[in-house]
């Protein structure tokens, strides 16, 4: 046991001194810097390009372009610094939005079948940035660098060996009691950390947080055949979301008024069906 002491307090340490807080008051695994993420997200957002074709369609590209330009009002620049950079992928089968640290902001024309109204389509696209201003992608690195560690510490105190086939059998299983017990954990408290985030934006950018809640109905109708159990899954169970975004709603709605206010009223045109 005293062989391996000073690795535990090294590592105890380390994870102390790396504590950050979130946008909303969570704290965070602090790892991998902003800069560090960004880079990872642009170096990802270059493969996904020359795996998924961009759209040429100048309507669509508009149209994302108008609805993070208006939410950018609200985010300010992606954390990190830079600009909000906007690329529509042409897949219609695909319902799906993504944003990366480092500012990539991507949107599959799938999703326009989901989000059908510009205050819908500014919900999904207010919580995919979210996850960049409240750094999640620095954390979920964080995260599993942490659990890795973790996981070969578990191994040396309890004499596992490696090397053996029984060995590698137990670190697999150790590897799985990790997935299930932290890092999805994390994702789920990372996606309604977003779903906060994401209301608040759209709302102050000048969008109805009450289409937050129609967009989310809007993807429960969808064929939930083959979802994952709710512990399973990395994002919160359909009832526990709308719930989450109903309690918010008071103050949201609140954020929309004074925006209106202030003469935000977003003017984004969605592209015709069809």
């Amino acid at each position: 046991m005293r062989r391996v002491t000073p690795y535990v307090l090294m590592l105890s340490a380390t994870l102390a001194a790396s504590c950050a807080t979130s946008p909303t008051g969570r704290r965070q695994l602090d790892l991998v810097s902003d800069q560090q993420a960004a880079q990872a997200g642009n170096q990802s957002f270059q493969q996904i390009k020359k795996q998924t074709p961009v759209d040429n369609n100048p309507v669509d590209d508009s149209y994302a372009q108008c609805i993070v330009h208006a939410l950018s009002v609200a985010t300010g620049a992606p954390r990190g610094g830079g600009n909000w950079i906007v690329t529509v992928f042409k897949d219609p089968k695909t319902v799906n939005a993504f944003a990366l640290p480092g500012g990539h902001v991507s949107v599959y024309t799938g999703i326009f079948s989901v989000a059908k109204t510009p205050g819908e389509l500014a919900a999904v696209l207010g919580h995919e940035m979210g996850h960049v201003q409240a750094g999640h992608g620095a954390e979920r690195m964080s995260d599993q660098t942490a659990t890795a560690l973790g996981v070969d510490l578990a191994a040396i105190l309890t004499g596992i060996d490696q090397s053996s086939v029984q060995g590698q059998a137990t670190m697999a299983a150790l590897g799985a009691g990790a997935q299930v017990g932290v890092l999805l954990p994390f994702s789920r408290a990372q996606e309604s950390e977003a779903d906060k985030l994401g209301t608040q934006f759209m709302a102050e950018a000048g969008f109805d947080p009450h289409e937050a809640l129609e967009l989310w109905r809007n993807m429960m109708s969808m064929d939930q055949s083959g979802a994952p159990p709710a512990i399973l899954s990395d994002h919160p169970a359909d009832d526990t979301r709308l719930q989450a975004l109903q309690a918010q709603m008071p103050d949201d709605v609140q954020r929309y008024q004074k925006a209106q206010a202030q003469g935000r009223h977003p003017d984004c045109k969605a592209p015709a069906e069809g």
